[in-house]
């Protein structure tokens, strides 16, 4: 009785961890996963297992937060993120005033474009 009490205990575990494996998304360069939701996957989104993500060296997005735990979200809670009306006032991209780009050129020079975007590099960095 007790041996099988095991088996069924193992075979519980067994297809609980199938079920715990979340899926989540990465971007065709990005290092980072994200959850369904996120900004970052507006351009590129590629579905991935959590425990795969991770074992092929990615790290949580800090935005989204991703985590075994959380990233199951009802898809009631992303329809209504995904449907947030356009008339609604977004987080901006943009700065208030312009800065010399961050990037470097090909000679190793720092980029002496200015830009307004929040990343502090131009259109070609």
């Amino acid at each position: 009785m007790k041996q099988l009490c095991y088996i069924v205990f193992t075979l519980f575990l067994l297809t609980t961890s199938n079920a715990v494996s979340q899926t989540v998304y990465t971007t065709k360069t990005g290092e980072k996963y994200h959850k369904s939701y996120c900004k970052y996957l507006k351009y590129s989104k590629k579905e991935i297992k959590i425990d795969k993500a991770i074992s092929l060296g990615y790290k949580a997005c800090k935005v989204c937060k991703p985590t075994s735990k959380n990233t199951k979200v009802n898809d009631s809670i992303s329809q209504t993120i995904s449907s947030k009306p356009k008339h609604e006032k977004t987080t901006s991209t943009k700065r208030s005033s312009s800065v010399q780009c961050s990037g470097q050129t090909k000679s190793g020079r720092r980029c002496k474009r200015k830009t307004k975007n929040i990343s502090g590099k131009c259109y070609q960095h």
